[in-house]
């Protein structure tokens, strides 16, 4: 069912909010926080500073991660009463790394508008920054917080030809950036921390020498990594073969496996097929 944003149905807004200079508000956000009825916020003691900077008082319901399956029935109460509904997160931009997407997903399913709105968000500034080519990327968020699954995460993105970006917590950065390293080679990095903020840094170098910079920081970081420059090795081999490759370095095959579907840009099933001999 297409949707036509601004035929007056009910709409739910999805409102990005600045991620450190409060500056960053756009007219139309405000306007838009000003004729809705109530705002989900993923956290409402923050949403709250936020709308006293603003002077606007609205009602505030607290949707995270672990509640927005219960909160689908409040927004649909607003929505069927042809009440408008805005959605924001602590910072940035809804669901992109952050709750979001089940309410929107519930009213898109319920043939309500769901309209997003431009505005803040890291990975853009990050992004600009970070002298590292632009086009294409491939914007990944938050790796797993445990390691040996972040460092799957890791081989899988290995081959990725796209500038890749992620989001990274302070007390995991440097475990982080030091498995990008054993996996991903020597390559050009940028880490940009605390953007828009006062104290804004733009850290730049390699996999290699990147960490030596990093003393004592703090604050959440935005990761810009160079894609893999170097040729497919793999164009000579078969499936079965290519897989073994990844067995051969200690890999289970079923990590294998997953791997080369990536790099060949092949579906599992085809791969695991293959390599087994199942036709």
């Amino acid at each position: 069912m297409s949707q036509r944003s601004y035929n007056g149905m009910a709409t739910l807004y999805l409102i990005p909010t600045p991620i450190g200079n409060m500056d960053d508000i756009t007219i139309r956000a405000i306007n838009i926080i000003n004729s809705v009825e109530v705002i989900f916020a993923e956290d409402t003691r923050v949403t709250s500073l936020l709308l006293k900077h603003l002077n606007i008082k609205k009602k505030l319901i607290s949707s995270f991660n672990y509640n927005e399956q219960l909160n689908k029935e409040k927004l649909l109460e607003y929505l069927k009463g042809g009440f408008n509904v805005g959605l924001v997160s602590d910072r940035g931009t809804p669901i992109i790394s952050d709750p979001g997407y089940e309410l929107a997903k519930c009213a898109i399913e319920n043939n309500y508008n769901v309209v997003g709105l431009p505005g803040p968000t890291a990975l853009i500034p990050a992004l600009i920054t970070s002298g590292i080519r632009p086009l294409p990327f491939l914007f990944y968020g938050f790796l797993n917080n445990k390691s040996t699954k972040r460092k799957q995460e890791l081989e899988i993105l290995k081959s990725e030809k796209a500038t890749l970006i992620f989001y990274e917590a302070p007390h995991r950065i440097i475990d982080t950036l030091d498995e990008m390293k054993n996996i991903f080679g020597n390559r050009n990095i940028a880490i940009s921390r605390e953007i828009s903020k006062k104290f804004e840094e733009v850290y730049r170098g390699t996999l290699d020498t990147i960490t030596c910079q990093l003393v004592d920081i703090k604050g959440e970081f935005v990761i810009v990594v160079e894609g893999n420059k170097q040729e497919n090795t793999y164009n000579n081999l078969t499936i079965t073969e290519h897989v073994n490759l990844y067995i051969r370095e200690g890999k289970d095959s079923k990590e294998a496996i997953k791997i080369v579907a990536k790099e060949r840009n092949l579906k599992k099933q085809d791969v695991y097929n293959e390599y087994h001999g199942i036709k």
